[in-house]
């Protein structure tokens, strides 16, 4: 038996055609970069979130850097964040020169404790970011009224929740800015690097779209500092094709995750959903002790695992003496020890999660 953990095959044979013309269509005008895939695409996603705007960049690191940029972020800043999620969340505020501050993490979600944000404030703060980890929103309304009080910006990193929902609005038009990724491995990934950020402020948009073009106003009218951000038009039109049957892939994710819930109840304890949340399940994860032991044993009988984060940002050796923690890291270290993820895609079959149960199970 072997159990992929993420079928972008199964998904490429679904959207074969629709994928291939449309790479084609792209091959055919030339346009490979800022060709009309682009703006099409910028559309398309800024009306299934409800933002104003939709801005594609080359990744979901460069829409986070990118937004900050445009927030203004400079050295000496504070940016308050998460240190249970992938390094670009942090690295992109010490490129520049900005302090990651870290607040622990809920026991249960492991998303930010909004509780612990507001002794994390300074007069240096500038932002919070929190991270929808696992596809999930953190407590966005929390969040925003504690930045509204104090005047900071909030920036939700959504690279694993484009989908979900959060009291019945979109994951992407939950905050000031929001930035997604179109990795592969996303629930909606193209076939490189990609990335989006959302907004619904005209000023924020203007400048998010000048300084991924190297901060450019017009042709070689420079009035920011920029970066070269584009998305390209081939990478653009994949997502087009992929948006085709997105609504049944989040819809068959929240079935999956559903039976694992089911099959693992009493079992194993897994990250909690909100009730008044929705969850992509970017990652399905559970929670673990003798973690090394349970992934051989998945492994030898043809299930792969992964682990998503063994290393708590703050203990990272390029981050520890330019980031700071409030508090005590009780929860993202140890559960740095025991998370571990589950293969989670849209055509995993019901029969495949039952051979997992019986082998979590033995």
């Amino acid at each position: 038996m072997e159990i992929p953990f993420i079928d972008l095959k199964a998904q490429y044979h679904a959207l074969k055609p629709s994928i291939d013309a449309r790479i084609q269509r792209v091959l055919d005008h030339g346009q490979y970069i800022m060709g009309p895939e682009v703006a099409e695409l910028e559309g398309k996603l800024a009306g299934y979130t409800g933002a104003r705007h939709c801005i594609t960049v080359a990744s979901g690191t460069e829409a986070l850097l990118i937004a900050l940029m445009a927030l203004g972020i400079k050295p000496g800043d504070e940016v308050i964040t998460t240190p249970f999620t992938f390094v670009a969340t942090a690295e992109v505020i010490v490129l520049l020169g900005a302090v990651p501050v870290f607040v622990d993490i809920e026991p249960d979600t492991c998303n930010i404790d909004t509780s612990l944000i507001e002794a994390a404030i300074t007069p240096k703060t500038k932002a919070i970011m929190p991270v929808s980890l696992y596809g999930q929103p953190a407590d966005m309304d929390e969040i925003n009224a504690i930045a509204a009080s104090h005047g900071l910006s909030v920036i939700e990193d959504a690279a694993q929740s484009f989908g979900a929902e959060y009291k019945g609005r979109k994951s992407c038009n939950l905050s000031t800015l929001a930035c997604t990724s179109f990795f592969p491995s996303k629930p909606l990934g193209c076939y490189g690097d990609g990335g989006a950020i959302f907004t619904s402020d005209d000023d924020m948009a203007k400048a998010m779209r000048e300084i991924r073009v190297h901060g450019q106003q017009k042709r070689y009218v420079h009035t920011r500092i920029g970066v070269g951000g584009r998305m390209d038009t081939l990478q653009c039109a994949v997502v087009l094709a992929k948006l085709e049957r997105f609504g049944w892939e989040i819809e068959q994710r929240r079935k999956v995750g559903a039976r694992y819930n089911d099959l693992l109840a009493g079992r194993l304890p897994v990250v909690a959903q909100r009730p008044d949340r929705t969850s992509v399940f970017a990652q399905y994860t559970v929670f673990v002790d003798n973690r090394e032991q349970v992934q051989e044993k998945l492994k030898a009988a043809g299930v792969p695992t992964a682990v998503h984060y063994p290393i708590p940002l703050h203990r990272q050796r390029a981050y520890e003496p330019v980031s700071r923690f409030v508090g005590v890291p009780r929860h993202c270290e140890r559960l740095a020890d025991r998370v571990m993820s589950l293969p989670m895609h849209p055509d995993l079959s019901f029969s495949d999660q039952q051979a997992i149960r019986r082998i979590l199970s033995a």
